[in-house]
């Protein structure tokens, strides 16, 4: 049937027309903007998914903006801690050349005092941006991620960098703080220069032409009886003991018995008995001479924490040390160590050493009048700067030479120790921010991937759909031309 009214095949044709014609908007809509899904209502699962995405590559833009600033940060302090290393190493040779009596001291400590001033100028200038690493104790933080779990919840994730401390300042010793008293403990009340005793009584009996001899720490003495008394084979031996000129070693007699006295100050000296014959030797305590020296020994099971200060009193002067970030008793001992030397005591000297169970000690000799002598701490202080001390290194007399020699190794060592852990976290940073950036680029790639239209195909798309747009225009004009026969009929 035909209708001049309803043209069922002109509708047909109009709408593939308005089908053909929509899609080819949408290949044209891809083919100018290169996306495939443009915005929600092309698809709006994967245009969410892809918005997700790309928040999240503009956020991992900022992280690697944070991390490059980081990671100079940490190379300008790391590049200070080795540049004070160097120069350290180099004060070190000209406090090893003060050793010697026959050199002039004053031009080497002039030489030192230089170096220390240069220290302490690379030190204030080591800043990145007004942040200065080298200087306080504080932690830094480096954003170094955002982590995003499956419910869709944002967590940032940071690059710990502790501060190396490598200033020269005091600290502060909080007298108010908790009590630490139970982390440290002093040999005496006193520290004086009475020499350390030992007796050895000789026993049994002695016979003509038989060898006594006595092992002194590494010196061995020997004496040949002359007859069998054995009180002149003590005097005999307690001679040759004396004529032997061990250091800080001599030696009284009595009746069979030798007394032997000890000023060495830091070493304990072991004592052996033999003899050729059957005479036999009883120490009054043990085998040794102990060291002169008080000690301040401290705990080898408690921890210390950033702020912990400790006190040594020697007569009436107070040597502090309160310990920073990370820092350990050894650290706490051999800072009290500097602290005293620095003082310039007359007849004080120090060594630091460990007992025999481990812990940490500071032993304290005294070669003059006797002084009060005792030890404490307390919390919550200002910690000390790694490098305090070193501006009071004085090289001009044999003591301060002593005991510079020993200090600069602690002062090196710090230094080193602080270049090492910013080495060790500037690489940790710079394979974070090399991860940051491949980490964008893959998900650029996954955006791509779902909603970048494929070109290729795209141009196919096109083609395909002009050829259906020419063809639906040419059936939709042969559609409306098919009433026109039924004007024949009328004629």
């Amino acid at each position: 049937m035909s209708s001049i009214l309803t043209n069922n095949g002109a509708m047909v044709a109009l709408q593939t027309l308005n089908s053909i014609n929509k899609d080819l908007g949408n290949v044209q809509n891809a083919i100018s903007t290169g996306k495939e899904v443009g915005n929600a209502k092309d698809n709006s699962a994967v245009w969410a998914i892809s918005k997700v995405m790309e928040s999240d590559v503009k956020g991992f833009k900022s992280i690697s903006d944070s991390l490059a600033l980081g990671e100079s940060t940490v190379a300008v302090a790391r590049q200070a801690s080795e540049t004070v290393a160097d120069l350290m190493t180099e004060m070190k040779g000209k406090i090893v050349n003060a050793q010697e009596s026959n050199v002039d001291r004053g031009k080497i400590q002039a030489d030192i005092t230089a170096l220390t001033d240069q220290i302490a100028s690379v030190i204030g200038a080591a800043q990145f941006n007004g942040l200065n690493l080298v200087s306080g104790s504080e932690t830094v933080e480096v954003l170094s991620s955002l982590d995003r779990s499956s419910d869709g919840a944002v967590a940032s994730s940071s690059i710990s960098v502790n501060r190396q401390d490598l200033t020269m300042d005091a600290g502060v010793y909080n007298a108010s703080g908790t009590d630490l008293s139970g982390n440290v403990t002093a040999s005496d009340t006193a520290v004086v220069n009475t020499g350390i005793t030992e007796t050895l009584q000789l026993a049994t009996s002695v016979a003509a032409n038989d060898v006594l001899r006595l092992q002194i720490g590494d010196t061995s003495v020997a004496y040949t009886s002359a007859d069998t008394d054995l009180n002149n084979a003590a005097a005999g031996l307690s001679a040759a003991i004396n004529a032997a000129g061990i250091e800080g070693i001599t030696a009284t007699v009595a009746t069979d018995t030798i007394t032997l006295t000890s000023t060495v100050a830091f070493e304990d000296t072991d004592l052996t008995f033999t003899s050729t014959g059957a005479t036999t030797g009883a120490y009054g305590t043990d085998a040794a001479l102990e060291a002169r020296a008080e000690t301040v020994t401290f705990s080898g099971t408690a921890g210390v924490n950033e702020g912990d200060g400790y006190r040594v009193s020697i007569g009436s002067t107070d040597f502090d040390y309160v310990a920073g970030q990370g820092e350990t008793m050894e650290d706490v001992a051999k800072g009290l160590k500097i602290a005293i030397d620095g003082a310039g005591l007359s007849d004080i000297s120090t060594n630091v050493t460990q007992d025999a169970n481990g812990a940490w000690q500071l032993q304290v000799d005294n070669a003059g009048a006797s002084l009060a002598f005792a030890a404490t701490g307390r919390s919550d202080g200002e910690a000390t700067g790694g490098l305090a001390g070193l501006g009071d290194i004085d090289v001009t007399t044999d003591e301060g030479a002593a005991a510079a020699l020993a200090n600069i190794e602690t002062f090196i060592d710090t230094a080193i120790d602080a270049s090492a852990a910013f080495g060790s976290v500037e690489g940790r940073i710079s394979i974070q921010s090399e991860f940051i950036g491949k980490l964008s680029d893959s998900l650029k790639s996954g955006i791509g991937s779902m909603v970048d239209a494929n070109m290729e195909e795209t141009s196919a798309r096109l083609q395909a759909l002009q050829v259906q747009q020419q063809l639906g225009v040419q059936s939709l004009s042969m559609a409306n031309q098919a009433p026109q026969s039924i004007l024949s009929l009328f004629r």
